[in-house]
Protein backbone atom coordinates (compact mmCIF):
# COMPACT_ATOMS: atom_id res chain seq x y z
CA UNK A 1 0.00 0.00 0.00
CA UNK A 2 0.90 3.72 -0.31
CA UNK A 3 2.40 4.60 3.39
CA UNK A 4 3.14 8.45 4.06
CA UNK A 5 3.72 10.25 7.00
CA UNK A 6 1.72 12.93 8.07
CA UNK A 7 1.62 15.79 10.29
CA UNK A 8 -0.94 18.19 11.60
CA UNK A 9 -1.69 20.74 14.85
CA UNK A 10 -4.24 20.11 17.20
CA UNK A 11 -6.32 22.92 19.13
CA UNK A 12 -3.42 23.97 20.87
CA UNK A 13 -0.90 24.44 18.43
CA UNK A 14 1.03 20.89 19.18
CA UNK A 15 2.31 18.70 16.19
CA UNK A 16 0.47 15.09 16.32
CA UNK A 17 1.83 12.83 13.99
CA UNK A 18 -0.04 9.77 12.10
CA UNK A 19 0.37 7.77 8.83
CA UNK A 20 -1.75 7.82 6.32
CA UNK A 21 -2.32 4.63 4.25
CA UNK A 22 -3.60 4.73 0.69
CA UNK A 23 -4.76 1.91 -1.96
CA UNK A 24 -2.52 0.60 -4.08
CA UNK A 25 -2.08 2.92 -7.68
CA UNK A 26 -5.98 4.17 -7.32
CA UNK A 27 -7.42 7.35 -5.73
CA UNK A 28 -9.79 6.00 -2.16
CA UNK A 29 -12.82 6.30 -3.02
CA UNK A 30 -13.44 7.68 0.94
CA UNK A 31 -11.47 8.94 3.44
CA UNK A 32 -11.69 7.47 7.24
CA UNK A 33 -9.82 8.43 10.38
CA UNK A 34 -9.58 5.51 13.08
CA UNK A 35 -9.12 6.68 16.81
CA UNK A 36 -7.00 4.14 18.74
CA UNK A 37 -7.88 2.99 22.29
CA UNK A 38 -7.18 4.59 25.76
CA UNK A 39 -3.28 5.28 26.21
CA UNK A 40 -2.73 3.06 22.89
CA UNK A 41 -1.14 4.22 19.89
CA UNK A 42 -1.78 4.58 16.17
CA UNK A 43 0.76 1.81 15.65
CA UNK A 44 -1.10 -1.14 17.36
CA UNK A 45 -0.89 -4.22 14.98
CA UNK A 46 -4.47 -4.55 15.43
CA UNK A 47 -4.93 -1.44 14.25
CA UNK A 48 -2.60 -1.94 10.89
CA UNK A 49 -4.48 -4.98 9.78
CA UNK A 50 -7.77 -3.21 10.19
CA UNK A 51 -6.30 -0.53 8.36
CA UNK A 52 -5.08 -2.71 5.66
CA UNK A 53 -8.49 -4.69 4.57
CA UNK A 54 -9.93 -1.28 4.32
CA UNK A 55 -7.06 -0.03 2.09
CA UNK A 56 -7.59 -2.97 0.23
CA UNK A 57 -11.30 -2.18 -0.10
CA UNK A 58 -10.23 1.53 -1.77
CA UNK A 59 -10.47 3.36 0.99
CA UNK A 60 -7.57 5.95 2.33
CA UNK A 61 -7.13 5.96 6.29
CA UNK A 62 -5.41 8.35 8.80
CA UNK A 63 -4.42 6.95 11.94
CA UNK A 64 -2.66 9.09 14.41
CA UNK A 65 -1.19 9.71 17.67
CA UNK A 66 -3.42 11.32 20.35
CA UNK A 67 -2.13 14.43 21.78
CA UNK A 68 0.98 13.34 24.20
CA UNK A 69 1.10 9.32 23.09
CA UNK A 70 3.54 7.87 20.81
CA UNK A 71 5.11 10.13 18.13
CA UNK A 72 2.87 13.23 18.87
CA UNK A 73 3.39 16.48 21.49
CA UNK A 74 1.83 17.29 24.39
CA UNK A 75 1.88 15.90 27.85
CA UNK A 76 -0.25 13.25 28.39
CA UNK A 77 -1.13 14.41 31.80
CA UNK A 78 -2.46 17.72 30.70
CA UNK A 79 -4.93 16.35 28.42
CA UNK A 80 -8.54 14.80 28.51
CA UNK A 81 -11.19 13.09 26.90
CA UNK A 82 -12.40 16.20 25.02
CA UNK A 83 -9.02 16.64 23.94
CA UNK A 84 -9.18 13.40 21.99
CA UNK A 85 -12.39 14.62 20.46
CA UNK A 86 -10.75 17.70 19.10
CA UNK A 87 -7.68 15.91 18.22
CA UNK A 88 -10.12 13.95 15.67
CA UNK A 89 -11.90 17.13 14.54
CA UNK A 90 -7.92 18.60 13.71
CA UNK A 91 -7.54 15.50 11.82
CA UNK A 92 -10.64 15.55 10.05
CA UNK A 93 -9.54 19.75 8.81
CA UNK A 94 -6.18 18.01 7.97
CA UNK A 95 -8.05 15.68 5.43
CA UNK A 96 -10.26 18.30 4.28
CA UNK A 97 -7.48 20.71 3.25
CA UNK A 98 -4.65 18.14 2.09
CA UNK A 99 -7.05 15.67 0.47
CA UNK A 100 -10.76 14.91 1.05
CA UNK A 101 -13.09 15.59 3.58
CA UNK A 102 -13.32 12.40 5.45
CA UNK A 103 -16.42 10.54 5.68
CA UNK A 104 -16.19 7.59 7.88
CA UNK A 105 -14.57 7.34 11.80
CA UNK A 106 -13.79 4.22 13.09
CA UNK A 107 -13.42 4.34 16.56
CA UNK A 108 -11.33 1.03 19.08
CA UNK A 109 -12.62 1.29 22.84
CA UNK A 110 -12.35 5.00 24.57
CA UNK A 111 -11.30 5.90 20.80
CA UNK A 112 -14.92 4.50 19.77
CA UNK A 113 -16.71 6.98 22.19
CA UNK A 114 -14.46 9.51 20.86
CA UNK A 115 -15.45 9.15 17.26
CA UNK A 116 -18.96 9.43 18.50
CA UNK A 117 -18.47 12.97 19.66
CA UNK A 118 -16.60 13.88 16.78
CA UNK A 119 -19.46 12.71 14.34
CA UNK A 120 -21.40 15.57 15.63
CA UNK A 121 -18.17 18.05 14.78
CA UNK A 122 -17.41 17.15 11.51
CA UNK A 123 -19.84 17.84 9.53
CA UNK A 124 -18.25 15.87 5.84
CA UNK A 125 -19.16 12.41 7.91
CA UNK A 126 -21.86 10.01 6.83
CA UNK A 127 -21.10 6.81 8.78
CA UNK A 128 -19.16 5.33 11.63
CA UNK A 129 -17.83 2.31 13.30
CA UNK A 130 -17.42 1.43 16.46
CA UNK A 131 -15.15 -1.73 18.23
CA UNK A 132 -15.20 -2.53 21.84
CA UNK A 133 -16.65 1.07 22.71
CA UNK A 134 -17.87 2.04 26.12
CA UNK A 135 -21.33 3.15 26.44
CA UNK A 136 -19.74 6.25 28.69
CA UNK A 137 -16.63 7.76 28.73
CA UNK A 138 -16.55 7.41 32.01
CA UNK A 139 -16.33 3.93 32.11
CA UNK A 140 -12.78 4.24 31.90
CA UNK A 141 -12.68 4.88 35.55
CA UNK A 142 -12.81 1.22 36.42
CA UNK A 143 -8.42 0.76 34.68
CA UNK A 144 -8.15 3.41 37.56
CA UNK A 145 -10.11 1.98 40.51
CA UNK A 146 -7.09 1.24 42.68
CA UNK A 147 -5.86 4.72 41.95
CA UNK A 148 -9.05 7.08 42.24
CA UNK A 149 -8.67 8.04 45.83
CA UNK A 150 -5.21 8.96 44.85
CA UNK A 151 -6.27 11.64 42.24
CA UNK A 152 -9.07 12.90 44.03
CA UNK A 153 -7.00 13.43 47.35
CA UNK A 154 -3.48 15.19 45.53
CA UNK A 155 -5.55 15.99 42.34
CA UNK A 156 -2.84 13.43 40.29
CA UNK A 157 -2.04 9.85 40.47
CA UNK A 158 1.08 7.67 38.24
CA UNK A 159 -1.25 4.58 36.92
CA UNK A 160 0.19 1.58 35.57
CA UNK A 161 -1.62 0.89 32.19
CA UNK A 162 -0.44 -2.66 30.41
CA UNK A 163 3.00 -2.00 31.59
CA UNK A 164 3.11 1.36 31.34
CA UNK A 165 3.22 4.47 34.01
CA UNK A 166 1.00 7.57 32.83
CA UNK A 167 -0.21 10.29 34.64
CA UNK A 168 -4.01 10.54 35.41
CA UNK A 169 -5.13 13.81 36.67
CA UNK A 170 -8.14 14.52 38.49
CA UNK A 171 -9.52 16.97 35.37
CA UNK A 172 -9.50 14.12 33.54
CA UNK A 173 -12.01 12.20 35.09
CA UNK A 174 -14.27 15.17 35.88
CA UNK A 175 -14.05 15.72 32.03
CA UNK A 176 -15.17 12.40 31.45
CA UNK A 177 -18.52 13.03 33.88
CA UNK A 178 -20.00 15.60 31.74
CA UNK A 179 -19.91 12.87 28.79
CA UNK A 180 -23.54 11.66 28.12
CA UNK A 181 -22.81 8.87 25.43
CA UNK A 182 -26.42 7.86 25.14
CA UNK A 183 -27.79 11.62 24.76
CA UNK A 184 -25.24 12.05 21.83
CA UNK A 185 -26.17 8.96 19.82
CA UNK A 186 -29.59 9.67 19.86
CA UNK A 187 -28.94 12.66 18.17
CA UNK A 188 -26.18 11.47 15.90
CA UNK A 189 -28.68 10.35 13.43
CA UNK A 190 -26.31 8.76 11.07
CA UNK A 191 -25.60 4.95 10.26
CA UNK A 192 -23.36 3.29 12.85
CA UNK A 193 -22.09 -0.18 13.07
CA UNK A 194 -21.31 -1.40 17.06
CA UNK A 195 -18.60 -4.55 16.90
CA UNK A 196 -17.85 -5.88 20.11
CA UNK A 197 -17.03 -9.58 21.50
CA UNK A 198 -19.44 -11.13 24.41
CA UNK A 199 -16.13 -12.20 25.95
CA UNK A 200 -14.57 -8.71 26.21
CA UNK A 201 -13.67 -8.89 29.92
CA UNK A 202 -12.20 -4.61 29.66
CA UNK A 203 -15.39 -3.39 28.14
CA UNK A 204 -18.38 -5.72 28.84
CA UNK A 205 -20.86 -7.09 26.02
CA UNK A 206 -23.59 -5.01 27.73
CA UNK A 207 -21.86 -1.18 26.81
CA UNK A 208 -22.60 -2.56 22.97
CA UNK A 209 -26.36 -2.98 24.34
CA UNK A 210 -26.58 0.63 25.53
CA UNK A 211 -25.20 2.13 22.60
CA UNK A 212 -27.46 -0.23 20.57
CA UNK A 213 -30.28 0.88 22.13
CA UNK A 214 -29.96 4.67 22.45
CA UNK A 215 -28.99 4.89 18.29
CA UNK A 216 -31.37 5.55 15.84
CA UNK A 217 -31.76 3.13 12.69
CA UNK A 218 -29.72 2.56 10.44
CA UNK A 219 -27.33 0.39 12.99
CA UNK A 220 -25.93 -2.82 13.00
CA UNK A 221 -24.49 -5.34 15.57
CA UNK A 222 -21.80 -7.52 14.89
CA UNK A 223 -20.32 -10.04 17.41
CA UNK A 224 -16.90 -10.54 17.46
CA UNK A 225 -17.20 -14.01 19.10
CA UNK A 226 -14.14 -15.41 20.68
CA UNK A 227 -12.45 -11.75 20.56
CA UNK A 228 -10.23 -10.31 22.86
CA UNK A 229 -10.58 -6.48 23.99
CA UNK A 230 -7.45 -5.35 21.95
CA UNK A 231 -8.01 -8.07 18.91
CA UNK A 232 -4.80 -9.60 19.66
CA UNK A 233 -5.55 -12.77 17.71
CA UNK A 234 -4.71 -11.44 14.41
CA UNK A 235 -7.83 -13.17 12.01
CA UNK A 236 -10.10 -11.11 14.81
CA UNK A 237 -8.60 -7.82 13.90
CA UNK A 238 -8.63 -8.48 9.90
CA UNK A 239 -12.68 -9.86 9.98
CA UNK A 240 -13.14 -6.52 11.59
CA UNK A 241 -11.54 -4.80 8.70
CA UNK A 242 -13.50 -6.77 6.07
CA UNK A 243 -17.16 -6.23 7.69
CA UNK A 244 -16.55 -2.43 7.99
CA UNK A 245 -15.46 -2.00 4.40
CA UNK A 246 -18.24 -4.00 3.38
CA UNK A 247 -20.85 -1.99 5.56
CA UNK A 248 -19.69 1.45 4.90
CA UNK A 249 -19.85 0.72 1.20
CA UNK A 250 -23.55 0.51 1.93
CA UNK A 251 -24.26 4.05 3.50
CA UNK A 252 -21.11 5.74 1.41
CA UNK A 253 -20.58 7.56 -2.20
CA UNK A 254 -18.32 5.00 -4.03
CA UNK A 255 -17.92 6.96 -7.36
CA UNK A 256 -15.99 5.07 -10.36
CA UNK A 257 -12.18 4.48 -9.09
CA UNK A 258 -9.57 6.02 -11.23
CA UNK A 259 -6.24 5.04 -11.65
CA UNK A 260 -3.10 7.13 -10.01
CA UNK A 261 -1.78 8.64 -13.14
CA UNK A 262 1.58 7.03 -11.46
CA UNK A 263 2.72 4.76 -14.59
CA UNK A 264 1.48 3.05 -17.76
CA UNK A 265 1.84 -0.31 -17.03
CA UNK A 266 -0.86 -2.45 -16.42
CA UNK A 267 -0.46 -4.52 -13.39
CA UNK A 268 1.15 -2.53 -9.83
CA UNK A 269 2.54 -4.36 -6.68
CA UNK A 270 3.12 -2.80 -3.61
CA UNK A 271 4.64 -4.81 -0.07
CA UNK A 272 5.18 -2.99 3.24
CA UNK A 273 8.30 -4.79 4.93
CA UNK A 274 6.37 -5.96 8.03
CA UNK A 275 3.68 -7.45 5.56
CA UNK A 276 5.79 -10.98 4.90
CA UNK A 277 5.16 -11.97 1.32
CA UNK A 278 1.30 -10.83 1.07
CA UNK A 279 1.26 -8.60 -1.62
CA UNK A 280 -1.47 -5.99 -2.51
CA UNK A 281 -1.91 -5.94 -6.06
CA UNK A 282 -3.64 -3.80 -9.09
CA UNK A 283 -4.45 -6.09 -12.21
CA UNK A 284 -5.79 -3.92 -14.58
CA UNK A 285 -8.75 -2.09 -12.93
CA UNK A 286 -9.16 -5.15 -10.81
CA UNK A 287 -7.38 -5.37 -7.45
CA UNK A 288 -6.34 -8.80 -5.27
CA UNK A 289 -3.84 -10.29 -3.27
CA UNK A 290 -0.46 -12.40 -4.06
CA UNK A 291 1.33 -14.64 -1.38
CA UNK A 292 3.25 -17.83 -0.77
CA UNK A 293 2.53 -20.92 0.64
CA UNK A 294 2.12 -21.20 4.57
CA UNK A 295 5.52 -24.15 4.07
CA UNK A 296 7.56 -21.21 2.40
CA UNK A 297 6.69 -18.31 5.32
CA UNK A 298 3.74 -16.92 3.62
CA UNK A 299 0.34 -16.70 4.99
CA UNK A 300 -1.43 -18.09 2.01
CA UNK A 301 -3.78 -15.27 1.44
CA UNK A 302 -3.49 -15.60 -2.34
CA UNK A 303 -1.89 -16.99 -4.96
CA UNK A 304 1.69 -17.38 -5.37
CA UNK A 305 3.63 -15.32 -8.15
CA UNK A 306 4.02 -18.83 -10.33
CA UNK A 307 0.45 -19.46 -10.01
CA UNK A 308 -0.88 -16.02 -11.72
CA UNK A 309 2.02 -16.70 -14.31
CA UNK A 310 -0.05 -20.60 -15.02
CA UNK A 311 -3.21 -18.79 -14.03
CA UNK A 312 -2.27 -16.34 -17.35
CA UNK A 313 -1.89 -19.18 -19.03
CA UNK A 314 -4.85 -20.76 -18.50
CA UNK A 315 -6.91 -18.45 -18.78
CA UNK A 316 -5.29 -16.87 -22.13
CA UNK A 317 -5.46 -20.91 -23.52
CA UNK A 318 -9.83 -21.02 -22.60
CA UNK A 319 -10.63 -17.65 -23.97
CA UNK A 320 -8.50 -18.48 -27.06
CA UNK A 321 -10.04 -22.06 -27.86
CA UNK A 322 -13.37 -20.78 -27.12
CA UNK A 323 -13.33 -17.26 -29.71
CA UNK A 324 -11.66 -20.17 -32.60
CA UNK A 325 -14.22 -22.24 -31.86
CA UNK A 326 -17.33 -20.04 -31.95
CA UNK A 327 -15.63 -18.50 -35.43
CA UNK A 328 -16.10 -22.32 -36.72
CA UNK A 329 -19.56 -22.53 -35.23
CA UNK A 330 -17.87 -25.70 -33.72
CA UNK A 331 -20.08 -27.08 -30.88
CA UNK A 332 -17.37 -26.28 -27.98
CA UNK A 333 -19.47 -26.02 -24.70
CA UNK A 334 -16.86 -25.92 -22.45
CA UNK A 335 -13.30 -25.82 -21.86
CA UNK A 336 -11.25 -26.68 -18.80
CA UNK A 337 -7.68 -25.81 -18.66
CA UNK A 338 -5.29 -27.05 -15.50
CA UNK A 339 -1.52 -26.03 -15.72
CA UNK A 340 1.01 -26.47 -13.25
CA UNK A 341 4.46 -24.70 -13.52
CA UNK A 342 7.75 -26.70 -12.24
CA UNK A 343 11.42 -27.25 -13.80
CA UNK A 344 12.34 -30.20 -15.85
CA UNK A 345 16.05 -31.27 -16.72
CA UNK A 346 16.42 -29.96 -19.83
CA UNK A 347 16.44 -32.62 -23.09
CA UNK A 348 18.41 -30.08 -25.58
CA UNK A 349 19.99 -26.80 -24.12
CA UNK A 350 23.39 -25.17 -24.17
CA UNK A 351 24.84 -26.69 -21.35
CA UNK A 352 23.82 -30.00 -21.77
CA UNK A 353 27.11 -31.25 -19.99
CA UNK A 354 25.60 -29.84 -16.95
CA UNK A 355 23.57 -33.24 -15.20
CA UNK A 356 21.60 -30.33 -13.09
CA UNK A 357 20.40 -28.01 -15.89
CA UNK A 358 16.78 -27.31 -15.96
CA UNK A 359 14.46 -25.24 -18.08
CA UNK A 360 11.34 -23.87 -17.12
CA UNK A 361 8.00 -26.06 -17.84
CA UNK A 362 4.35 -25.63 -17.81
CA UNK A 363 2.24 -28.27 -18.00
CA UNK A 364 -0.92 -27.88 -19.30
CA UNK A 365 -4.00 -30.43 -19.70
CA UNK A 366 -7.12 -29.43 -21.84
CA UNK A 367 -10.72 -30.80 -21.46
CA UNK A 368 -12.92 -30.16 -24.27
CA UNK A 369 -16.15 -30.64 -23.64
CA UNK A 370 -18.63 -30.45 -26.43
CA UNK A 371 -19.63 -33.41 -29.74
CA UNK A 372 -16.09 -32.23 -31.50
CA UNK A 373 -14.88 -34.97 -33.90
CA UNK A 374 -11.17 -35.90 -33.56
CA UNK A 375 -10.21 -34.00 -36.21
CA UNK A 376 -11.85 -30.57 -34.81
CA UNK A 377 -10.22 -31.88 -31.09
CA UNK A 378 -6.78 -32.11 -33.33
CA UNK A 379 -7.19 -28.92 -34.41
CA UNK A 380 -8.02 -26.87 -31.10
CA UNK A 381 -4.97 -28.41 -29.44
CA UNK A 382 -2.54 -26.77 -32.02
CA UNK A 383 -4.63 -23.61 -31.27
CA UNK A 384 -4.31 -23.83 -27.79
CA UNK A 385 -0.60 -23.27 -28.83
CA UNK A 386 -0.99 -19.80 -30.90
CA UNK A 387 -2.83 -18.39 -27.50
CA UNK A 388 -0.81 -15.20 -26.83
CA UNK A 389 0.38 -16.02 -23.14
CA UNK A 390 1.51 -19.56 -24.58
CA UNK A 391 3.53 -17.24 -27.53
CA UNK A 392 5.25 -14.70 -24.99
CA UNK A 393 6.23 -17.50 -22.86
CA UNK A 394 7.87 -19.24 -25.51
CA UNK A 395 9.57 -16.34 -27.34
CA UNK A 396 12.86 -14.48 -26.08
CA UNK A 397 11.52 -11.93 -23.63
CA UNK A 398 13.26 -8.30 -22.12
CA UNK A 399 12.52 -7.11 -18.74
CA UNK A 400 13.39 -3.53 -19.02
CA UNK A 401 13.60 -2.11 -15.27
CA UNK A 402 13.91 1.58 -13.76
CA UNK A 403 13.98 3.26 -10.37
CA UNK A 404 10.96 5.35 -9.84
CA UNK A 405 11.20 8.54 -7.09
CA UNK A 406 10.38 7.11 -3.71
CA UNK A 407 7.34 8.55 -1.38
CA UNK A 408 8.00 11.21 0.81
Amino acid sequence: MNLQKVTFNNKEGQVLEGRLELPVDRHPHNYVIFAHCFTCNKNLLAIKNIVKALTTNGFGVLRFDFTGLGESEGDFADTNFSGNVEDLVAAADYLHKKHTAPTLLIGHSLGGAAVIFAATKIPSIKALATIGAPSSPSHVQHLLKSSLEEIEANGKAVVNLSGRDFTIKKQFLEDLKTKSLPETVKKLRKPILLMHSPQDTTVGIQNAEEIYKAAHHPKSFVSLDGADHLLMNKKDSEYVGEVISVWAKRYLMIENEERLPKTKHQVVASLDSDDGFTTQMKVGNHFMVADEPIEFGGNNFGPSPYELVSSGLSACTVMTLQMYAKRKNWPLENVLVHTTYGKTHALDCESCENNTAKIDTFHRDIQLNGALNQKQRERMLQIADKCPVHKTLNSETQVITKLLDSLQ
